[in-house]
């Protein structure tokens, strides 16, 4: 069997991945909402145009939600899942909760061969089995940063202080 030639993931995003409230886990207004923002910035510090970031998380309790219908959104029901194009200067956000420990977090980007995997961390100082086994300054690419109203992240694709990646068994390389 003949492979065909690889393909990137995008610049397309814009013409088919958007939806209503697409980035609002739950509304802006809701007392408990926080909100998770960033850049994703390329090798060089400039911010990427037309990524796209999903963010996969558990209630502030802990639990993994397990209802249906992530696209349809309906204004309060919390479904854990959500999706962010970033603007002309690489910024995204997301309205949502704030977990006990981190979102899952997958990027999607020009120029990429496939996603990327990473995980934001709630700065609370809590190490896991993954945080634990990175030497410190790696460590760092993984953790929040606390705002006012909520929490920062900035993805970097490469270069000095790149992000960590993470791979999973069976994932092309």
């Amino acid at each position: 069997m003949t492979h065909a030639p690889g393909q990137t993931v995008g610049p397309f995003f814009h013409l088919g991945l958007p939806y209503e409230g697409d980035n609002e886990l739950v509304p802006p207004g809701r007392p408990d909402a926080i909100r998770l923002h960033g850049r994703v910035l390329d090798g060089n510090g400039d911010g990427v145009p037309d990524a796209v970031i999903e963010v996969w998380q558990a209630d502030p309790a802990g639990a993994v939600p397990q209802v249906g219908g992530s696209i349809r959104r309906d204004g309060w029901t919390f479904t854990g899942w959500g999706r962010a194009q970033t603007d002309p200067d690489g910024h995204y956000w997301f309205t949502t909760l704030e977990p006990p420990v981190f979102f899952a977090i997958t990027v999607f980007a020009r120029g990429l061969t496939d996603r990327l995997f990473t995980r934001a961390y709630v700065p609370s100082g809590h190490l896991d089995t993954l945080l634990e086994r990175l030497p410190p300054e790696r460590r760092a690419t993984l953790i929040t940063t606390r705002e006012q109203r909520g929490l920062r992240f900035d993805i970097r694709l490469q270069g000095e202080g790149e992000t960590v990646f993470l791979t999973f068994p069976g994932q092309a390389a």
